[in-house]
Formats: structure tokens, C-alpha cells, sequence
């Protein structure tokens, strides 16, 4: 199966609305920097690969949309955009990361017509979508080089095709290791309190056929204790120079507890995940999303009325309890600030 998380489609973006999965399957078309950059805050596209992809077609959107104009009021209206989609989320530094590489390209065409420019960034916006893909089975491959033969991988959140341009970052090692003859089983975290777990990463591996157990967040331990975990695979929206994570809330605690067990744990991250100007995990902005995510879901609410909330979207896992970084150039083990520099020189 390949899931495609975003495709470009009659002139639009289309991303399917990870908000409904599994109960419904559907696309939603945007044209603007303003719908992509709600289609991030909303969550219907989500995890920061695919974060990054959507942010590069909402520049070149809102380019087509403007080009028309005069080239003063396209330059004012494209650095409005550009803002527009970078206040859509604070924690996935591949929004920014996309944001910046596209901004490289306007730079570079100072001048050129707004329609060339236009075209160009569309032109860009592709090549950074197929340029995911490449990258995550290059991380893939390297990812499954790591689990034995029957391994039983936990993993927390989704990050799968769902999370990038397809294929995957975590669950892309689950996909590269099936494909080299693995018989590996998965273990997914349901991923309190947006459930993307018990949603998106079992929907997926459901569909690839894929042998998944699915568990409530406070299990993870109990699993453990008894020997049922071999690795613990986990994706990440930020990397900081020195190697702590940011992931979704919860992926501390697991990192915790698979230190305690002597499990191993790994966390597959491309490069521009990794955000070499802030000196560690203290520097990256947590999310605090809408209390009723934690309150209920959709329809139904569980929580008294009145109770207060705290929402924090991810948290931080020092780099001392990561015990490799997965990446498109290959495996950091212990990651640190000497390590991950490393990855960047030619």
C-alpha cells in the first residue's frame, strides 16, 4: 500500500484528514497559504515531515493565487503568507525548515516574473515531497539493520507514511524490515490524548498487514517487566544539537522505562529534523493545545465539567536515554553534540 499523505491534485494540495482516520477516509483540497497553514494547526496533516512538505505547497499556493499582482504587492502578500504558515505550529522544526528553504529560492530569482516564480516554487514543492520519500527509505534501510528477526517493536505516536510524503520514519524501519524478510511485530502506544496510536499507527499497519497489538499508554511498563518489548522505535519533531528529543507527549516516560528494562532505544529523524542552532531541548518551544483534546473525544466527554487542563502537545527525552539516532546518513549511536555535528560535514 502507499499511503499518500499529500498529493497535488487539479491545481490544489490535497491531504487527507488525519483528523477522521480510521472511521473515514478522505481528502481535503487546499489552495492557499491560509487553508494549508489551518490544515497543519488543525491537525489534518501532522508529524513533522509531512509538516514541512505541506508548508513548501502553501508557498507556492499562495504564489499562483497571487501572481496576478503587481510585484511589489506580491512580495508583501507572499511575506504575509509566509507568516501566516509559520505561526501554524511551534514544535516541528521542518515547517521552518521548509519555510527557509523556499525562501532560499525566492531569493535566488530576485527579479523574475511573478508567475516564473511562481512555477519555480512549485517546482521546488515537488522535488521536496519526492526528496522525503528517498530519505526515508534511505532511514529505513539503515533502521532495520537494527532488529533482529521476530523483534516486538513499541512504538509511541504515529510515524508512519501519515507523518511524512509516505513510507515513513519509525514505522519506516517497520516497513524496511518486513521488506528484507523480518518477521518483526509491532506494539503501538494508543497515544493519549489525540489517540494517534490507537488511530493512524494501527490503521497503517492494518493495511500493510503488518502484526500490531495495540495498548493504552499506561501498559508500556507492564510489557516491558514481562520481556515483551525488544526495541523501542519512535519518530520526532525535533532534534537539538546536543540530542535531547522532542516527540509526542509521552515519549519520555517510555524512553524512561525502556532505560530501566535495558531495551533499546531508538528514534529515526531525517536531517532537517535536527535544529543546529538551539544547544538543547530546554530551547524548543512544547505546544499547549486545546483543553478539549484531554476532556473528551469528538462527541463524547468523559472530564467534570469545570476541571482545568493541561495540554502539552510533546515533551523532552534527554539524549543520555536515546541510544542511537536513525538517520538518512546512518545510524548515531549515543547521539551528542560532537556525533551529530559530524553528520553535516561533507
Amino acid at each position: 500500500m502507499r499511503v499518500e499523505t499529500l498529493r497535488w491534485a487539479n491545481g490544489k494540495l490535497e491531504m487527507i484528514d488525519q483528523r477522521i482516520l480510521p472511521a473515514a477516509f478522505e481528502y481535503i483540497a487546499c489552495d492557499s497559504a491560509s487553508s494549508v497553514a489551518e490544515g497543519i494547526r488543525s491537525m489534518v496533516v501532522r508529524g513533522a515531515p509531512a509538516i514541512g512538505v505541506a508548508a513548501a505547497y502553501g508557498v507556492a499556493l499562495e504564489a499562483l493565487r497571487l501572481r496576478g499582482m503587481s510585484k511589489e504587492d506580491f512580495r508583501k502578500g507572499m511575506e504575509a503568507g509566509l507568516v501566516v504558515l509559520a505561526q501554524s505550529r511551534p514544535t516541528a522544526v521542518n515547517l521552518f525548515w521548509g519555510l527557509e528553504r523556499m525562501r532560499r529560492v525566492w531569493a535566488s530569482m530576485d527579479g523574475q516574473d511573478n508567475s516564473v516564480v511562481a512555477q519555480r516554487w512549485l517546482t521546488e514543492a515537488h522535488e521536496i515531497l519526492a526528496e522525503d520519500i528517498r530519505i526515508n527509505r534511505a532511514m529505513g534501510a539503515h533502521g532495520a539493520q537494527l532488529l533482529p528477526d521476530g523483534a516486538r517493536v513499541l512504538t509511541h505516536c504515529n510515524a508512519g507514511a501519515l507523518a511524512t510524503a509516505g513510507w515513513g520514519t519509525a514505522l519506516g524501519v517497520f516497513r524496511s524490515a518486513v521488506e528484507a524478510d523480518k518477521k518483526i511485530s509491532v506494539i503501538a502506544g494508543e497515544t493519549r490524548p489525540f489517540l494517534q496510536g490507537a488511530r493512524l499507527t494501527a490503521w497503517e499497519m492494518v493495511q500493510e498487514n503488518i502484526p500490531v497489538t495495540l495498548i493504552t499508554d499506561n501498559m508500556s511498563g507492564f510489557m516491558m517487566s514481562r520481556g515483551e518489548v525488544d526495541a523501542v522505535v519512535v519518530g520526532t519533531d525535533r532534534v537539538a544539537s546536543n540530542g535531547d528529543v522532542a516527540n509526542k507527549i509521552g515519549t519520555y516516560m517510555v524512553a524512561v522505562l525502556a532505560k530501566r528494562h535495558g531495551i533499546p532505544f531508538y528514534v529515526a529523524c531525517p536531517l532537517s529534523t535536527i535544529d543546529r542552532t538551539i544547544d538543547s531541548g530546554a530551547d524548543i518551544p512544547i505546544e499547549e493545545r486545546s483543553a478539549d483534546e484531554v476532556t473528551g473525544f469528538r462527541e463524547c466527554q468523559w472530564a467534570a465539567q469545570g476541571v482545568m487542563v493541561r495540554n502539552p502537545a510533546f515533551d523532552i527525552t534527554p539524549a543520555e536515554l536515546v541510544t542511537a539516532l536513525i538517520t538518512e546518513r546512518g545510524v548515531v549511536r549515543q547521539p551528542n553534540r560532537e556525533r551529530i555535528a559530524n553528520l553535516f560535514s561533507d
